[in-house]
């Protein structure tokens, strides 16, 4: 008994946002009963591109190929700073195509230990917080950077002149920043070279590419509405399965599943002409800001479905829940998988690492909140 409920607190801090969207969901049904009408809630589309997003980029990841990519551009790395400024542009620019959250579950890891290599440890932490930023920032410059894009692009049909407008001034902003904070840190050369050991081994590296670039392409094209989901949904499947069927590991399922909750929990209240009216009234008009606040409490792709349920500014809310991103450690969950692999090695730093993350985000948001102010 006490196992099981050690299991189920573990599970609970783990899956945080799943266990509250599903506790949504379910006191939701218990106002709007179960029907045929449930049937069309989720939004089948975008819940198969995530399928498909996710499993083709933990392809890439079991190939090594982003570490490849790391090694290979960090080996012209001679000094503190150029070392910094590189982390930071690659997750920037990595975030864009896999995403925020493999962004940083790659690199990550891969810049504490190169930082341990070279006798650096004690000049990781604002690195880290740094690369965080860059991840979630950068993740917003593409349709499929991130859950919440990939969302709203599904439900939206934002046209790709939109979709610029909407958020490729603050991406554009947040570079300079970026740019401009890494460089700002201690420029000594260091004597280590780097060089961390990959698990591409001897294969041939671009023969076992060609399946996942392929499927990425597909994967593109239903996001830009040219291919229909479900057809390249089956291939990905297929060809996974035929390729390597441990890809499908790689998917984040509980992912899936809280989106299905919110679109139960969003569906129903929906149905409630109260609550919808309520709701609606709050947040039709200011899409932007309460998607930024929304998501400081509850992160912003949950804020994102929410929202998105009672407005049709899709292109404001997208800004407001990209920029809201930062601020709260939760306001992007991908920001804990720094902290967690932050604190596996430094744990007793939790403190300061929560100091300049608040810090650091803080300072990012209030710059790019002024400039929402200005262009809105």
């Amino acid at each position: 008994m006490h196992q099981s409920l050690a299991a189920l607190r573990q599970f609970f801090r783990k899956q945080t946002v799943l266990c509250v969207s599903a506790v949504l969901a379910l006191l939701s049904a218990a106002a709007v009963p179960p029907d045929a009408d449930y049937l069309t809630y989720p939004d089948f589309r975008t819940l198969a591109l995530l399928f498909c997003l996710m499993a083709i980029v933990a392809g890439f990841r079991s190939l090594g190929v982003f570490l490849l990519l790391g090694e290979s551009l960090l080996a012209r790395a001679r000094t503190l700073r150029k070392l910094s400024v590189t982390m930071v542009l690659l997750c920037f620019f990595s975030s864009m195509i896999i995403t925020n959250d493999v962004t940083l579950i790659t690199f990550i890891p891969f810049t504490l230990l190169v930082f341990r290599r070279i006798g650096e440890g004690n000049q990781v932490l604002t690195l880290a917080v740094l690369e965080t930023i860059a991840a979630n920032l950068g993740s917003m410059a593409t349709p499929i950077g991130n859950p919440q894009n990939i969302y709203l692009c599904s439900i939206a049909h934002l046209s790709m002149a939109d979709f610029a407008r909407a958020v490729l001034p603050y991406a554009a902003l947040s570079l300079v920043l970026l740019a401009a904070a890494a460089a700002s840190g201690r420029n000594h050369v260091f004597a280590s070279t780097i060089h961390i050991q990959t698990e591409t081994g001897d294969r041939p590296l671009f023969p076992a590419l060609l399946p996942y670039l392929f499927l990425l392409v597909l994967a593109l094209l239903v996001v830009f509405h040219v291919l229909p989901y479900g057809p390249v949904f089956l291939v990905t499947a297929a060809v996974l399965f035929v390729t390597d069927r441990k890809i499908f590991r790689g998917v984040d399922y509980f992912l899936l599943l809280t989106f299905l909750c919110f679109f139960i929990f969003v569906g129903n209240v929906r149905r409630l002409p109260e609550v919808n009216a309520l709701l609606t009234s709050l947040v039709a008009g200011r899409e932007l800001w309460t998607g930024l606040l929304a998501s400081q409490i509850i992160s912003n792709v949950p804020a994102a479905v929410l929202l998105s349920g009672f407005s049709r500014d899709y292109a404001a809310l997208l800004t407001g829940v990209n920029l809201g991103g930062l601020g709260t450690l939760v306001a992007s969950l991908a920001s804990l998988i720094t902290f967690q692999f932050y604190s596996a090695v430094y744990p007793y730093k939790k403190a300061a690492f929560l100091k300049v993350f608040t810090l650091w985000n803080l300072a990012f948001l209030a710059v790019l909140s002024l400039a929402a102010a200005v262009l809105t």
